[in-house]
């Protein structure tokens, strides 16, 4: 069974970032993710509209990290560590199949510079090595080939493709669901 344990929270240093615990100061960085249409293309959740709509989301993520029922950290470049650029993390974490659900988004103005990538890698890593997850899932929106190919270069492998599996805003959408095992030495 995984017992994960997020206290204290883990922050993870890569070569140019700084992955931190979100924040009260984050919600406008926040708001703006979570309300741009450009970000949220391929996400199918409702947009946040308020920055009191953004706070009680960083809530929501402390809930969940004070529960250990997941983590999700804030992307910043090291020399600017107050300003969140975007965020990663698990959720949905299925303890007795030692598995977890990554997500990430980024701010539109960091897209095509390796940064995703570089968080991601280091996510991957703390899964598999702190965690102890033996798998690690991610659901995608099948027209969203960039978070595909970034799946793909960090080592991840297509297992699913759900058709019509998902409801919102008043239709069906399909999921792609990739995965990547932890590699056994």
């Amino acid at each position: 069974m995984l017992y994960p344990n997020f206290s204290p929270f883990p922050e993870i240093k890569t070569a140019r970032l700084l992955l931190r615990r979100m924040i009260a100061g984050d919600a406008k960085e926040l708001l703006y993710l979570r309300s741009s249409e450009n970000v949220m293309k391929y996400i199918d959740r409702e947009r946040t509209k308020t920055i009191s709509d953004a706070e009680l989301f960083i809530d929501k993520i402390d809930a969940a990290l004070d529960s250990n029922n997941g983590i999700m950290w804030g992307i910043t470049l090291k020399e600017r560590p107050r300003t969140l650029i975007g965020n990663i993390g698990y959720w949905r974490l299925v303890r007795e199949h030692y598995r977890a659900e990554v997500g990430y988004m980024l701010h539109p103005a960091f897209w095509k510079k390796g940064i995703m990538k570089e968080a991601l890698l280091r996510v991957i890593d703390f899964g598999f090595n702190e965690m102890k997850l033996h798998s690690i899932e991610a659901n995608v929106n099948p027209h969203n080939t960039a978070s595909a190919k970034l799946l793909e270069s960090t080592g991840f492998v297509k297992e699913a493709y759900f058709k019509e599996d998902y409801f919102f805003n008043g239709a069906f959408h399909d999921t792609i669901i990739y995965s990547l095992l932890k590699q056994r030495k």
